[in-house]
């Protein structure tokens, strides 16, 4: 295997013990910071080559986000990393229990294009911080991304530690052949079956960050100018390249008719009247992508946009009204800058809709009532949820971000990634003496001994009293 050498030469630092100390975690997270900084019109250039993506939106994304991770690890990690003392029974009253938070290993993080820098730092900033030797796999869609994060991320970090893998899908297939302690994997759900069932061969777990269809319910009882603008933003920020982008719309006829005008003044604010002169919108990453959204303008009727531009992979800001659940923008993720409107009669046949298909990684709900609010989240599953807007959940990093079902396995963000990539290791050291503590569970057994066994060990629950 190619790549058997470099997982072994990783392995070898990590049993050395290097990793261990909190202050070499600091020092190689204090090397990633530099490489934000230094390295910021870099990132900037390279994801704009890549995919027009604006410069406002990169550093937002890119830079000031990963930069608030690292923050907030550096500022938690050495309470993140002390042992976490916990309840004791009666037995171990005289005992030390507590859980260790152990490092993984050798763990793999494979990298999507939409976010090139995000989606594989965050991750790498929490196995860091957890103590892990890791291989890094950009996507080789976006190449100048992909040959930045190569040449120099080696220069920031510790080669014996750290390794970036260019790959495409045959080399990646032999990568995954290797065993590794943890691997976590962001894309979209064929290539995660793909994944989980590489790392099943050597029962390595997994974090999956998968796609899906985020629905998007709008109440007849909403400020409609607020709701487009929050919608509009959602949907073609990274030109509708985000996997948490509300990808249609459930609403009224009635609320379809009040929101077609209101998107459409939202998107010439935005944009102006030709959004492809804009500098604050982006294309498409590639030509397979760009044909595949483009087959999707054929679903109900474009009310706004639709305008394409194979050459510059250009699809503009689009709004498909009369949307059937049988047309194609509805049969998989759009990942573009369409946005379908379904109509539905109200908000339980919306519920049902969204229930009725598989869970999506966010879900979004509009209302000047809360209790609307409150009904969709409590009616419907999905890995996360925002209520009055959209995307912006995935901000705060004390919120766990992560799909369910078919929209991923597992969670991270802030301490969820330093507790993703960390291995909560029960741990019970007992006094060497008092031996006469332990005759009870000593054969030769009898009715007494359970009796008391029974009274040391077993757990009551609260407000019951035991009659005598």
């Amino acid at each position: 295997n190619p790549y058997a050498g470099l997982v072994s030469h990783l392995r070898a630092a990590w049993l050395s013990g290097k990793m261990r100390p909190m202050e070499y975690r600091v020092a190689q997270l204090e090397a990633l910071g530099r490489f934000l900084d230094e390295k910021k019109q870099d990132i900037l250039e390279a994801t704009a080559l890549d995919m027009g993506k604006p410069s406002f939106e990169a550093y937002f994304t890119e830079i000031l986000l990963c930069k608030n991770e690292l923050n907030s690890t550096l500022n938690n990690l050495c309470h993140w990393m002390k042992d976490e003392h916990v309840d004791k029974n009666l037995v171990t009253q005289l005992d030390c229990a507590f859980i260790r938070k152990d490092p993984y290993g050798v763990v793999l993080i494979i990298a999507p294009w939409n976010y090139p820098i995000h989606l594989f730092l965050v991750p790498l900033i929490g196995a860091i911080a957890a103590g892990n030797c890791v291989v890094v796999k950009p996507s080789e869609t976006t190449k100048n991304s992909e040959r930045l994060i190569a040449e120099m991320l080696t220069c920031y970090l510790d080669n014996d530690c750290f390794a970036v893998v260019t790959a495409g899908v045959q080399e990646t297939t032999r990568l995954l052949e290797n065993k590794f302690d943890y691997i976590f994997f962001t894309g979209i759900p064929s290539v995660g079956r793909i994944v989980m069932t590489a790392a099943a061969k050597h029962l390595t777990p997994v974090t999956l960050e998968l796609g899906g269809k985020n629905p998007c319910y709008v109440s007849d009882t909403c400020d409609v100018q607020n709701v487009a603008r929050r919608v509009a933003w959602g949907r073609f920020f990274n030109a509708g390249q985000t996997c948490i982008a509300p990808d249609y719309v459930l609403c009224t006829v009635e609320m379809q008719e009040k929101l077609m005008p209101a998107l459409r003044e939202a998107i010439t604010e935005f944009f102006g009247s030709n959004p492809r002169e804009s500098p604050d919108f982006g294309r498409i990453v590639g030509d397979k992508q760009f044909r595949r959204i483009r087959a999707l303008l054929c679903s109900g009727r474009v009310a706004i946009g639709g305008q394409t531009d194979e050459k510059e992979r250009y699809i503009a800001p689009t709004v498909l009204a009369d949307v059937l659940p049988s047309d194609p923008a509805m049969q998989e993720e759009i990942f573009g800058p369409i946005l379908p409107i379904v109509v539905v009669a109200n908000m339980d046949e919306a519920i049902d809709f969204i229930n009725a298909r598989p869970r999506p990684l966010a879900i979004y709900a509009f209302s000047c009532d809360s209790k609307v609010v409150n009904q969709v989240l409590e009616r419907t599953s999905s890995g996360g949820f925002c209520g009055n807007d959209t995307l912006m959940h995935v901000t705060l990093t004390s919120l766990p971000f992560g799909g369910i079902g078919n929209s991923g396995l597992g969670k991270y963000h802030g301490k969820f990634t330093f507790d993703t990539f960390t291995h909560h290791r029960g741990c019970l050291h007992r006094n060497m003496g008092l031996e006469a503590l332990n005759a009870l569970r000593y054969p030769p057994y009898s009715q007494q001994k359970l009796g008391l066994l029974t009274a040391t060990f077993e757990i009551k629950r609260k407000g019951m009293c035991t009659l005598l």
